[in-house]
């Protein structure tokens, strides 16, 4: 609606409210004509008045309406659902799963198993109680157990082969970067046996059996292949056998292995060397040696950097510079030294108590159990920010 001034065959004006929803003009009301200037707009001013008031009661009327409409409807509904069931995430997972390819092992309890494992990660029980609670699934538990037993004895290198190609097609039929890396998984049992023992813990329950996972992804995080270790074992023997593998189950040529620096042992630095594989490896810089430290902390600091050394005739040390880095390491530094003058101005250091971990590295022990902090070395530690 709007209003109009228009101006009749007598040269008197109409001030006029009209309305086009129809697609035609429709006259609603005629404030008044006149033909003295003033007076026009003075009409105008009340048609505006005017208007403004009738469109403001008709919205809040027809917003009553529909308030009306809406609740009614939302009842008529609400009286008529019977079971509620939380299933967004497991309708757009299942056509993931389908895209990706593991539908073609025609197992549901895997799809399942998969579902729950993104949306709830839960034991084996509370994922049954999961998929009957949201999903409305029935699945015993027993058959979760000997579903497990046929994955890993028969269903094994399905899986593999599935993500491998899934991963080639991402990544334009070509893979370029393997990624390996391990965790722990820790059991709530004191039993062992010949997969679940004790050893290094990552989650710190040296106590506990546990088994050893080693996983190999691509570039984006894709998974390529996995293997499973006693929960004794060293974790810098586990890579090669895996790469090992992979490599001659999907004869990839021209590839780069990427690791930590704790999986890379000198021994499996040869056999790469040996074997020729390109391999790229954490190094531990403050770990050189006297002639590499020395060169790296000449170098001119530029954020960005990167500066190269060559080691051998195979290998080269590669450094970058990052001031945010720089910044970020004595942000922390700065915190653990307030922290030990803390302990120390209140004599709660002791010889008993202190390790050479994190930053009790800045602390002197002597001979009459006395710590006092080393600020020479956290001179020379600064020298490594970056």
């Amino acid at each position: 609606m709007f209003m109009r001034k228009k101006k009749n065959p007598s040269g008197v004006v109409s001030v006029q409210v009209i309305d086009k929803s129809s697609g035609k003009y429709q006259v609603i009301k005629t404030v008044g004509s006149s033909s003295d200037a003033i007076e026009i707009e003075n009409l105008y001013r009340q048609g505006k008045k005017w208007l403004d008031n009738y469109l403001g009661n008709r919205d809040m009327f027809l917003e009553h309406t529909r308030e009306e409409e809406e609740k009614r409807v939302t009842e008529v509904l609400l009286s008529h659902i019977k079971n509620i069931l939380l299933n967004g995430a497991q309708l757009i997972l299942n056509q993931v799963f389908k895209l990706v390819g593991f539908g073609q092992i025609g197992d549901e309890i895997l799809k399942h198993l998969v579902v729950s494992r993104i949306c709830q990660p839960r034991s084996k029980v509370a994922t049954v109680d999961y998929l009957k609670s949201y999903f409305d699934e029935d699945v015993e538990l027993h058959k979760i157990y000997r579903y497990l037993d046929k994955l890993h004895d028969t269903q094994n290198d399905t899986v593999h082969q599935i993500s491998v190609e899934h991963t080639r097609k991402i990544l334009g039929g070509k893979i370029e970067l393997v990624f390996y890396d391990v965790t722990t998984l820790y059991f709530e049992t004191d039993h062992s046996d010949e997969w679940r023992k004790t050893g290094f813990s990552k989650d710190g329950k040296h106590s506990q059996p546990q088994i050893v996972l080693g996983l190999l992804i691509s570039v984006g995080g894709y998974p390529l292949a996995y293997s499973i270790h006693e929960g004794n074992k060293y974790e810098g023997h586990t890579m090669l056998p895996v790469v090992e593998d992979f490599v001659k189950q999907f004869e990839l040529k021209d590839f780069v292995v990427v690791a930590d620096s704790g999986l890379m042992n000198h021994a499996n630095i040869e056999l790469l060397e040996q074997k020729n594989y390109q391999y790229i490896i954490g190094a531990r810089i403050k770990n050189e040696s006297k002639p590499i430290a020395n060169w790296l902390l000449s170098q001119i600091k530029k954020d960005g950097s990167f500066y190269k050394y060559q080691k051998t005739a195979t290998s080269r040390l590669i450094v970058g510079y990052s001031e945010n880095r720089a910044k970020n390491d004595a942000y922390n530094r700065e915190k653990g030294i307030k922290r030990l003058e803390k302990e120390y101005k209140s004599g709660s250091i002791t010889k008993d108590k202190v390790n050479k971990r994190g930053y009790n590295k800045f602390l002197d022990i002597s001979d009459d159990i006395k710590a006092t902090i080393n600020y020479d070395q956290i001179k020379k530690d600064e020298r490594w920010d970056g």
